[in-house]
């Protein structure tokens, strides 16, 4: 077999990596228990309509079919395609279970999904994503969408990583405004205002023109109002300066006015009001989020969501929700690219046990059953070198403790600082910090 090319946009990582970002996944995993979420997981496919129909999305479906599949390929229902987020599966399920579910349903997701984009440092074909959502039937109060930033906040300041930045604005905001300055499509608007930052104002003021029918004054005022920003409630008032009256408007500025400041009251400086982000998806009707790693904004968001009101329903039942989705390989990906993100050692082990002979190995491998029966990472030497070998085995595999058994007693040595004592397998504990490998 040829030395394999290695695929674009589908990450592997390296052991060390790997550790990373299962210490990663548990942290957030904790977080989002402690706020109630339990634990969910979705099929990796989809029906392929229901993935066309919410939002810019049709380029990056992945379609899914047999080799041997009929050439002109399935149709309607019977066609499949990855999911490109957890959202729509999701609702998909609150739709399929509802009957078994209790509301408001607290969930959280980490899966993988797969989108066809153009890989690029932070951006894969394939990644993992850890999504919360809340849903209830009919109607879901307004102050969840104030809960999603203090749970994303406490789980990535859980993590050594640099501070996050959470953005939030309101579409109803913007649906408003520009329902008040005379636009009639505002969806396509929205979508107009969210490649700013990609494509600059020149060039969004002339893709409102040419999709939202908007007048070079109307162009004005949509940017005037992207430009809007503040840590505190106070965008409220630079909104209301610009003198666009709507009663959709009104409501969005008081729903982001409490995101602002409950975020405020639990953590500081967590949520800035930035009256730019509106996010692609046309399922989004109230809050969105989007998230910046300090340091690292040139990338853009690692953690995104908001809240839908229409994704889920069912006849005149309606499943209104909020959710918020952290990139996990996103952010990953950055700071590995960075070489920000390190782990004390590359294996899980604590404790090598050393091997005198081979007709010994029975009770070295009895030392590390006692050691393992009381939570201690241990393997056994592979083989009876000299014990100076097994050191330097240790050494290599960033093994810190040797474990030496002997007719008259153990001895367990620390390879790093030298110091070798006598140890009893069914009492010894290493120190906490070399329990498990360290992140950092």
């Amino acid at each position: 077999m040829s030395k394999p090319t290695p695929l674009s946009g589908f990450p592997e990582w390296t052991t060390s990596q790997r550790m990373i970002e299962q210490f990663v996944l548990d942290r957030i995993r904790h977080t989002f228990e402690l706020y109630g979420f339990a634990p969910l997981e979705t099929r990796s496919v989809e029906p392929l309509d229901q993935l066309l129909r919410k939002g810019e999305t049709s380029k990056e479906v992945y379609l899914l079919r047999r080799l041997q599949a009929d050439a002109d390929g399935p149709a309607g229902d019977d066609a499949l395609g990855l999911h490109f987020d957890l959202t729509v599966p999701f609702a998909r399920y609150v739709l399929e279970n509802a009957g078994k579910l209790q509301f408001p349903f607290r969930r959280y997701q980490i899966q993988k999904v797969w989108r066809g984009e153009r890989p690029q440092e932070g951006r894969y074909r394939e990644f993992l994503q850890a999504d919360i959502d809340i849903v209830d039937r009919d109607t879901l109060p307004a102050h969840y969408e104030a809960e999603m930033p203090l749970v994303i906040g406490d789980a990535l300041r859980s993590l050594p990583i640099p501070p996050v930045r959470i953005q939030v604005n309101n579409r109803k905001i913007c649906e408003g405004f520009y329902r008040g300055i005379g636009l009639t499509d505002p969806e396509a608007a929205l979508r107009a205002v969210d490649k700013l930052d990609k494509i600059g104002p020149a060039k969004v003021a002339a893709l409102l023109a040419e999709t939202a029918g908007a007048s070079e004054a109307q162009g004005r005022a949509c940017l005037a109002l992207a430009g809007i920003s503040a840590a505190d409630a106070s965008f409220a008032d630079a909104v209301r300066a610009l003198g666009v009256t709507d009663p959709l408007l009104d409501e969005g500025i008081a729903e982001l006015v409490a995101v602002v400041e409950t975020a405020a009251a639990h953590a500081p400086g967590l949520c800035v009001a930035d009256l730019r982000i509106a996010r692609g998806l046309d399922y989004y009707t109230g809050t969105v989020y989007e998230t910046s790693l300090v340091g690292y904004e040139r990338f853009g968001s690692i953690c995104s969501g908001g809240r839908y009101d229409d994704l889920a329903t069912a006849g005149a039942v309606s499943y209104p929700g909020v959710g918020i989705s952290i990139g996990v390989t996103r952010l990953l990906g950055l700071l590995f690219g960075a070489e920000a993100l390190s782990v004390s050692r590359s294996v899980p082990t604590c404790v090598l046990v050393a091997v005198g002979a081979e007709e010994e190995r029975a009770a070295s491998n009895a030392v590390a059953e006692a050691l393992r029966s009381r939570g201690v990472p241990t393997e056994v030497s592979p083989n009876a070198a000299k014990f100076g070998k097994q050191i330097r085995y240790a050494e290599r595999r960033g093994i810190p403790y040797v474990w030496f058994p002997g007719a008259d007693g153990d001895q367990v040595k620390d390879i790093r600082s030298g110091e070798q004592v006598d140890a009893v397998a069914g009492e010894w504990m290493p120190p906490h910090q070399d329990l498990k490998p360290q992140v950092g």
